[in-house]
């Protein structure tokens, strides 16, 4: 099992906070595996990160799908909260 830092742009950040939003669309680069842990690291419009609600938030990889519409090598996550 892997912890992968991600960054996720502000835009996203109340909406995987309170669980609306339990899926991420990323480039297969990094081999997700279900069970992968994943810290959020949130930036602005230019990249820098910024302290945010997410900081102290561990998600975990519920659910890896391919193809169906997808773009080759790119994947969506099931994701959920779970304690850090």
């Amino acid at each position: 099992m892997k912890t992968h830092e991600l960054k996720l742009h502000k835009q996203f950040m109340l909406d995987v906070w309170d669980g609306k939003k339990q899926f991420e669309i990323r480039k297969n680069d990094r081999d997700y595996q279900l069970g992968d842990r994943i810290r959020f690291r949130v930036v602005d419009d230019e990249g820098n990160w910024k302290s945010s609600l997410l900081d102290n938030k561990l998600y975990e990889i519920t659910h890896v799908l391919t193809g169906w519409g997808l773009e080759p090598g790119y994947v969506a996550l099931g994701i959920r909260e779970v304690d850090a």
